[in-house]
């Protein structure tokens, strides 16, 4: 009362223990206090500990403050391995949980072993409370669970090492749904192990870019060159990485997960003055590639299959923009206009699509802005979440005679 009283002559007030500020909170959401919400919310937020953990986390269930349960879940995340030995966590709801969980997958979090070993011995606990006339069956709550877990997973948020100790123990819990994804991802590893720690999790994906690329050699022994989450979103560090490799294979995934990109037969390179003495060209800025084309294998846009577009038959001097480390992967176009183009923070681009390369069959477009969207999302305002590059590693002089075997035609 005393603190109330303060807050409400003075403007401010004095914190004590934690059951007076729950006490406050709860007035001052009943009474739509607002700044004492907010200056209450904060101080509680700052003091949580091992010791009032668990007692400001379920107390919050009547309070229902979004900002203090975020403030729980980061606290939960960042002690996970010390928390879970407290049996006060197998007292979490089924809803509680899969928020968690949502709130882990939001900001990208890995998921480790031991939340799946809590979470088994979580699902044992609860089968003895849930079953009853409602669930009569110990393998249909089981089942039931799984499928409200394990629904929201996806790939990025389990590692390849969790993931290979899930499929080599003894769980309960993949039973169903896990067990579903780990046979389909065996399978997925098996036939195309080049894609194994990759943005493309998906056969189908896989499948169109082996028939796109139709080439079997290069496509069984290609490997991963570059990924900007590893080796960082750094252009002058990509063109080292994969400059003049040849046959070249680029995949794109936004913070949107549209994935897209491109393949070029003649690879990227940015020794313009050597190769421009050589080959005496007035527009050495591109290079010609006749095989050269870019793809769309996930995007929102009309729900739309996994799509290759192929070169114009008059753009094939403009396949490949060619720079001094002042771009990232660039096919099509005029250089700032291409198809699509990365700048050279690796992480943000344009794409003009359809300047150089076919638009999709049957597509409607009805202005600029929505071709120019197709790929990314939207003409800049997309970011880059992964770049992949893909390639074999031939020598430079096997890719000296690539360009000048084109040019000599």
């Amino acid at each position: 009362m005393e603190s109330i009283l303060s807050y409400i002559y003075y403007g401010n007030t004095s914190f004590e223990n934690q059951e007076d500020l729950l006490q406050l909170l709860e007035i001052s959401i009943y009474f739509k206090l607002n700044l004492l919400k907010e200056i209450i919310q904060e101080k509680i937020s700052n003091s949580i500990n091992y010791s009032n953990f668990f007692q400001l986390f379920f107390q919050n269930r009547n309070l229902k403050s979004n900002e203090i349960e975020i403030k729980c879940f980061e606290f939960l995340n960042q002690n996970f391995s010390q928390i879970q030995k407290d049996e006060n966590l197998f007292s979490l709801t089924k809803e509680e949980i899969i928020r968690f969980i949502q709130f882990k997958q939001e900001k990208k979090e890995i998921f480790e072993l031991d939340f799946f070993q809590f979470l088994s011995e979580w699902m044992k606990k609860s089968n003895k409370k849930l079953r009853g006339k409602k669930y009569r069956h110990k393998m249909n709550v089981k089942k039931r669970l799984s499928h409200s877990f394990f629904s929201l997973f996806d790939k990025d948020s389990i590692s390849k090492k969790v993931f290979n100790k899930l499929k080599e123990s003894d769980f309960i819990l993949p039973k169903s749904f896990l067990l579903q994804k780990m046979k389909q991802k065996t399978k997925f590893y098996k036939n195309f192990p080049q894609f194994s720690d990759s943005e493309i999790e998906d056969i189908r994906y896989a499948k169109k870019l082996k028939k796109w690329i139709n080439d079997n050699e290069f496509f069984s022994k290609m490997k991963k060159g570059y990924s900007a989450k590893k080796d960082g979103f750094n252009c002058q560090n990509w063109h080292k990485a994969v400059d003049n490799k040849g046959k070249t294979l680029v995949i794109i995934k936004t913070t949107d997960n549209y994935i897209f990109g491109g393949f070029t037969q003649i690879g990227f390179t940015t020794d313009k003055s050597k190769w421009s003495k050589i080959l005496q060209k007035e527009n050495f800025d591109y290079i010609t590639d006749q095989n050269a084309f870019i793809f769309s294998l996930r995007n929102d846009k009309g729900n739309r299959k996994p799509e290759k577009f192929s070169i114009k038959k008059n753009d094939t001097k403009y396949a490949i923009y060619y720079d001094y480390f002042n771009h990232g992967p660039a096919f099509g176009g005029n250089a700032g206009s291409g198809d699509f183009i990365l700048d050279s923070n690796l992480q943000s681009g344009c794409s003009k699509f359809g300047n150089s390369y076919k638009l999709p069959n049957k597509a409607n477009f009805q202005s600029k802005d929505q071709s120019n969207s197709y790929l990314a999302g939207s003409y800049d305002k997309w970011v880059v979440d992964e770049l992949e590059t893909f390639y074999l590693k031939f020598s430079k002089l096997i890719f000296f005679f690539s360009i000048i075997s084109i040019y000599s035609n």
